[in-house]
């Protein structure tokens, strides 16, 4: 790629420009009724931490594998404006709307180069692939829940992705081969995120991983036969290292109020006040799921160095009430990796539970190598039985 990538995003992080007021309440409530739901809120299906009982799970049905990005998920809702022009939005898990202001963006149907697709909706995640030229953002799709007004949810996960692909990708593809002048003003480039069978383990860690161009921070195994489901979904499997296995909490500063020592009293600073330059108490917060001021409770100290609490107030960012994504070291203490802004809310009570179950039941690479095996006999063994039904009808 030789040219300046002039439509390309600035962010993956505000990819476009954020909808609001009623616009903001029209467009989910737009998506609420092409689902045929009646919640309004994020529709995506959120997945599960992987534990040892999953080991069990993947030789029990069909499932695929992929890898998990260290990009931003995103749904990808393809509409008409109000003068019948081709819209884009990305819904991030906030359940903001982001229009995508570059008009390039462009899916052609499959046999009218200039029409487009309304009323479709497709899962993915927006991440910066690296190349030799630079940075480049791309869209992996993962799942598609309606194409063209027609429902694919209550179909298999094999079945969704075909119909994605032969309606949506491949005129998309084509078009960008016949016209590549095209590619500079794309705001981002849409590609299907590659599936191997679940027992595919080798082919994930050496092959599929190492090759990647964007950064990775685990897998992900979905069952093919179960239906899209909006929320947590106990059948898409969040599997990563064990030592990369959070949790998004909300973080509480609590400051201590001290008395004035002598040197503050020559200042003329008599009365008790708080030290906001100490380490703090930082209480980590997880969601009960209520409402009002009883929605949260404390879960665990945050444990901070002298060290880490001067970078963090170096910052000049506002703390106190954001959500941060924690690890525990090897002594059990809960340990600051990042800021999570993507992110309005902690953790459910529930999911928390399910990562500490992943903790404490660590699975390693090494057991999921161990388990395909049995996980490949198991599925060829449910192959050869559906053949036979079918030979026998």
């Amino acid at each position: 790629m030789d040219y300046p990538l002039d439509g390309q995003l600035a962010s993956i992080d505000e990819p476009g420009v954020k909808a609001s007021g009623s616009l903001l309440y029209s467009m989910r409530k737009e998506v609420a009724d092409l689902l045929g739901r009646h919640q309004t809120g994020f529709p995506g299906a959120q997945p599960v931490s992987f534990a040892r009982q999953h080991l069990v799970e993947l030789q029990k049905q069909d499932y695929y594998v992929c890898e998990k990005s260290d990009g931003i998920r995103y749904l990808l809702y393809s509409t008409c404006d109000e003068e019948n022009n081709e819209a884009h939005y990305l819904i991030d898990r906030k359940n903001d709307y982001w229009f995508i202001k570059n008009r390039s963006l462009h899916f052609p149907l499959e046999n009218n180069v200039q029409a487009f697709h309304t009323e479709t909706l497709v899962d993915g995640e927006l991440v910066w692939d690296s190349l030799p030229e630079g940075k480049e953002p791309r869209f992996l799709v993962f799942d598609c829940l309606v194409m063209d007004g027609n429902k694919l949810m209550d179909r298999t996960l094999d079945k969704r992705l075909a119909y994605f692909k032969e309606r949506l990708y491949h005129p998309y593809k084509k078009l960008l081969k016949e016209f590549p002048d095209e590619s500079r003003f794309q705001p981002f480039f849409v590609e299907m995120k590659p599936f191997q069978l679940a027992y595919g383990i080798e082919m994930m860690f050496k092959h599929v991983l190492p090759n990647l161009k964007h950064g990775n921070d685990g897998l992900i195994f979905t069952c093919r036969n179960t239906p899209y489901k909006h929320g947590t979904d106990p059948h898409i499997l969040k599997w990563k290292p064990p030592e990369e296995n959070t949790i998004d909490f909300r973080m509480k500063l609590i400051f201590p109020l001290v008395e004035a020592d002598e040197w503050e009293r020559q200042e003329g600073i008599t009365e008790p006040f708080i030290d906001y330059d100490s380490v703090p108490k930082s209480e980590l917060l997880i969601y009960k799921g209520d409402s009002g001021p009883d929605k949260y409770e404390v879960f665990a100290d945050l444990f901070l160095t002298e060290d880490e609490w001067e970078i963090l107030k170096e910052l000049g960012d506002p703390l106190n009430d954001r959500i941060v994504e924690c690890n525990q070291d090897d002594q059990g203490r809960w340990r600051l990796l990042r800021f999570r802004d993507d992110k309005n809310e902690a953790n459910h009570k529930t999911t928390v539970v399910s990562v500490l179950e992943s903790i404490r039941d660590r699975v390693s690479d090494k057991d999921l190598y161990k388990s395909a095996g049995p996980i490949r006999d198991s599925w060829k063994a449910r192959q050869a039985r559906a053949d036979q039904e079918r030979r026998g009808r």
